[in-house]
């Protein structure tokens, strides 16, 4: 009870007011009213003992109306008359109310009423009409008036039993997305629903809030990390639900979750414990937490930027979110966090080292390629998938385990990476089926294809299937007719094949002075044989 509903009590009870007389004034029960006025010495006043029917009122035989209480006067047409005067009693306690802020007959709210239409229309509650009344308007009156007044207008609301989980100080903390406002998107210019990130803690639930206009496993994964800067530490456990940014399998048993994001939680010694499938009451704190802020703060407003949103919802955050008193632990949230916060994890020094990932194909030179640049798998692995993680510095590739295969740093663009030892000790049937191929496709071919695998081993398979797609490109007689004159040449290049082929077809997509002298002179020397073939002087 309010510090002004409670002197109005007592003072009622010093003008000798009866305990039903005082519930239908103020809307505190008898049991709490008698509470208060025992504890501050006042005497109760005893009810009143009911009078037996005067049995002069009771209808008899006689042809005269029955008499009527004197009490109670009535005109001639039966309408009740009014009391002459009231007591002085009830004048000095109406007096009193009226002292204290409140009228015994109209709400505090009732000067508000437009305004607390106008939240309910926009579907936010009373809490939220209650502090948008308190910090825009300068509203002086209590929670508890605005809910009499809103339960007025709409309505009681019952919500329904949960269970409550009890967990230790810095043991858990709960993550989940919800709904945010209407942001106007810098791009299109164009209002676009956000979504919300809400972290709980399971113990004080206290919350951090941040608002996002997309998501993905990166985006995910540095929520938590900005969540856990603003906490100051970092729990122990983290439970979420089956979100993809999270868990790439759900299982009860043995989730897979997203590397990124477990790499993400073990940098700050978090371990995370996805739900049950369509199991929300596990989190239920971070869950309430949202419905929180949607039917709060941020229901039924738009916001011009997302910077103007995340400072609006951190102001609300500080002044009301962290002061309430919990219905669950009915302790207040700023309080029971400070007693958390000395049991959270402390934070590492270095921030978590983003990367990239994915799976790549071990291909025949036994390489894997990441940006246009090849880096050598262990031997055995050609034609398997990989796992790769790969940032601005290093490359590693992974096994279906997640274990350590190779690790490399970054290489330019067409370089290739490798370690002493991984390359094949014999050739690899996928790439002597390649080899059948291409000299099937002509006798030049072939040739040039076998002096590619001689001089540069495996890695010469990419060279040799580019050979091979030149002959889709412009035909098996021409390029056969072309690897004879660079075998002629002494010349074993697949680059210049492919210029030289270009240059003929007229197709090559940069000028004459850009193509090298090699590619010039093959065109004489092609020339000079076409001259020859006619009959012409050489």
């Amino acid at each position: 009870m309010s510090g002004e509903k409670k002197q109005t009590v007592l003072a009622l009870g010093r003008l000798g007011w009866s305990l039903r007389r005082i519930e239908q004034e103020t809307k505190v029960r008898r049991e709490t009213a008698s509470l208060y006025l025992r504890a501050a010495g006042i005497a109760i006043r005893a009810p009143r003992d009911r009078q037996p029917p005067n049995p002069a009122s009771r209808s008899t035989t006689d042809p005269g109306p029955p008499a009527k209480p004197a009490s109670r006067s009535t005109t001639d047409s039966g309408v009740r008359a009014k009391p002459a005067s009231r007591s002085t009693t009830d004048l000095e306690a109406v007096a009193l109310l009226e002292r204290a802020g409140r009228s015994p007959i109209a709400s505090a709210c009732e000067p508000y009423r437009e305004l607390v239409e106008l939240g309910l229309r926009q579907g936010r509650n009373a809490v939220a009409i209650w502090q948008d009344l308190v910090t825009d308007h300068g509203f002086a009156g209590g929670y508890a008036s605005v809910r009499r007044f809103v339960v007025r207008l709409r309505g009681v609301h019952t919500p329904d039993e949960r269970a409550v989980i009890e967990t230790a100080p810095g043991e858990e903390a709960q993550v989940d997305y919800g709904e945010g406002p209407m942001v106007r998107h810098p791009e299109t210019g164009k209002y676009r629903r956000t979504r919300l990130f809400v972290l709980t803690l399971g113990y004080s639930r206290k919350s951090i809030r941040l608002l996002v206009f997309r998501s993905s496993s990166r985006i995910w994964a540095e929520l938590h990390e900005t969540a856990f800067r603003r906490l100051g530490g970092a729990p122990r456990v983290v439970v979420l639900d089956n979100l993809k940014e999270g868990v790439l399998k759900p299982d009860v048993y043995d989730p897979t979750v997203n590397p990124l994001y477990r790499d993400v939680l073990a940098h700050y010694r978090v371990v995370a414990l996805p739900c049950r499938v369509r199991d929300a009451d596990r989190k239920g704190k971070v869950e309430r937490g949202v419905g929180h802020a949607k039917n709060t703060p941020l229901k039924g407003l738009r916001f011009e930027s997302l910077a103007d949103a995340q400072a609006y919802l951190d102001r609300w955050e500080e002044r009301w979110a962290d002061t309430r008193i919990h219905g669950t632990t009915k302790r207040q949230v700023a309080a029971m966090f400070a007693e958390e916060a000395p049991h959270l994890q402390p934070l590492p020094i270095e921030g978590f080292r983003y990367y990239q990932y994915g799976t790549r194909t071990v291909h025949l030179d036994g390489c894997v390629e990441i940006d246009l640049a090849y880096y050598h798998a262990p031997p055995g692995w050609v034609g398997r998938e990989v796992n790769v993680q790969w940032d601005g510095v290093r490359v590693r590739l992974l096994d279906r385990h997640w274990e350590l295969l190779r690790e490399y740093l970054r290489q330019e663009r067409g370089r290739r990476r490798s370690l002493p030892g991984d390359e094949p000790k014999r050739t690899h049937p996928r790439m002597s089926k390649l080899l059948a191929a291409a000299s099937f496709a002509g006798q030049n071919v072939g040739a040039l294809c076998e002096a590619l695998f001689r001089r540069d081993g495996e890695e010469a398979a990419r060279r040799i299937q580019g050979v091979m797609h030149l002959i889709k490109k412009h035909g098996a007689a021409v390029v056969d007719d072309a690897c004879g004159v660079l075998l002629e040449l002494g010349v074993v290049d697949y680059r210049s094949l492919r210029r030289y082929l270009e240059r003929r077809a007229g197709a090559t997509p940069v000028s004459l002075k850009q193509v090298d002298p090699l590619i010039r002179a093959l065109t004489h020397y092609r020339d000079l044989i076409t001259q020859k073939t006619e009959g012409d002087p050489p």
